[in-house]
Formats: C-alpha cells, structure tokens, sequence
C-alpha cells in the first residue's frame, strides 16, 4: 500500500465536499487540502492568473509529497486542463470526471450547468458535456459567496432568490439533468432539488471527481484506522477552521495552517 496522502485543492472551502466524499470512499487515506482562499473567488479573474494559481497549487501539493492531486475545482479544470495532465504527480479535475459521469446516464433531455463565470466563459466544461447531450450552461456568480456566508438553508431567502435567477431559464427548457460544476453547489443541493422538481437528476462534480480518483487507485481501503486530514490555507486560517465542518461533515481533528499569499507568488 502506498502510503503517501491524496493532495486536494481548491479556491476556497468547496473543495471540501470532495474531500467528504473520499473521506466516505477511501476512509484510511490521508490527505491534505489546500485552500487558496487568498485569492478566492477564482470566478470572475483572467485566465493567465487562474493559471497561475493552478501551477502554484499544484507544486504545493507536490512539495507535501502526495501521490495524486484531485483539483476540487471546476473554473481550474475548465482553464486548466492541460496542466493537470502535464503534473508529475497524477492530478484530475472535476470537468472530466463529472463529463464521464455524464455520459453513463441514458440520454434523457437537455442538461443544466451551472458553474462559475469563469467555468462558463471557458466553455470548456460544457463541451466536455455536449457530446452526447444538448447543454445549457449558466453563470451563477452569487452562489459561492452565498454558501461560504452560510445561506444553505433550502428556505433561505437570499439562497432562494438567487435560485429563481439563475435556474429559471434551466427550469423553464425541460432540464432532465443539472451538472454542479462548481463543489460549493453541493451544499444547496437540497434547495436546488425543491426548485427543479425531483425528476430532475443532480451530478454533483465533487463526488464524481472522488469516484473517478478512487478508480484510478485501483483499491478498496482495508477496515481499520482513520486517515488524517492536514489542511492549509492562503486566508484567514480562523475563518476555515469555522466553515470547514459545514463543507465537511465533521470537526477538523487538527489546526489549520496559514500559507502566507508571499510564499505562493511565482
């Protein structure tokens, strides 16, 4: 068994979903999570310095002597793709993973995705969608900040509203599939489900990127101890240790570390 830890990363808290997920798949692996909420929201900056961050997240993680990267990040797999592919160590990213899983439902309909300005702009994610299914991509800037303030509650107002914005035009084309292209969504998927209706079937990016992961492992994690969780952050290492258990699931059993924004500048 090779016992090195997974590296994950993220902009922000979001990622953590991914990390809930393969805490569930793979519960004796240790991994560490690295959230460059410095420069959070990744959505709406350039493509260059997107791509900046990436490399810089990426060496992170490979400093910290991980055997795979999962970059919990759709606007990241969506400009970046080729430099997860071109990592020394083995990386994937959400936008790949989550088209797979995409592409093994029946064709059913016209499929929603929503993501970051950034994700959509690209137009990359929903072309790794398209290939079989008509697409239907939507920006939904306000999301992120809303969950990271903690407007996930299926009647909050706010939430609400900007669900009603952004899903209308989803809602009203006869969507039979909605593609969360960005790992914060998965904490609103319960209000998203009210809103759409349940016929509509939800793909959380997060966790199709934990499957795939797992596959590429290529084992099952045997009973026994729990693997640890290290996580650090470019932000505000209090604000983390406050939001993380909404993202996780669970306390965080060890302090978070501060990454200065100094050290991560190339």
């Amino acid at each position: 068994m090779d016992a090195r830890p997974i590296g994950v990363f993220d902009s922000g808290f979001g990622g953590l979903t991914a990390v809930r997920a393969l805490r569930a798949l793979l519960p004796e692996e240790d991994i560490v999570f690295f959230a460059d909420a410095g420069h959070a929201p990744y959505g709406g900056r350039p493509i260059e310095e997107l791509r900046r961050f990436s490399v810089n997240n990426l060496s992170f993680l490979t400093a910290h002597g991980v055997k795979a990267i999962l970059a919990a990040c759709g606007t990241v797999s969506s400009v970046a793709p080729d430099l997860l592919a071109a990592s020394e160590i083995p990386a994937i990213g959400v936008l790949n993973a989550t088209a797979e899983a995409l592409h093994r439902l029946p064709d059913t309909g016209p499929v929603g995705l929503i993501a970051t300005e950034a994700t959509i702009r690209s137009g990359r994610f929903a072309a790794a969608l398209a290939c079989e299914h008509e697409v239907i991509p939507v920006a939904c800037p306000l999301f992120a900040p809303l969950v990271e303030q903690g407007h996930t509650r299926r009647d909050d107002p706010q939430l609400l509203a900007a669900i009603d914005s952004y899903l209308r035009p989803l809602r009203d084309a006869g969507i039979r599939t909605l593609v969360l292209g960005c790992t914060h969504y998965g904490l609103i998927d319960d209000a998203l489900r009210d809103y759409l209706g349940a016929d509509v079937a939800i793909l959380e990016a997060s966790r199709c990127a934990a499957e795939q992961l797992c596959e590429q492992l290529d084992r099952k994690a045997p009973s026994g101890k729990r693997g640890t969780l290290r996580c650090y952050t470019t932000g505000e290492s209090a604000v983390f240790a406050h939001y993380a258990p909404l993202f996780l699931g669970e306390d965080l059993q060890q302090p978070v570390t501060p990454v200065p924004l100094t050290e991560r500048e190339n």
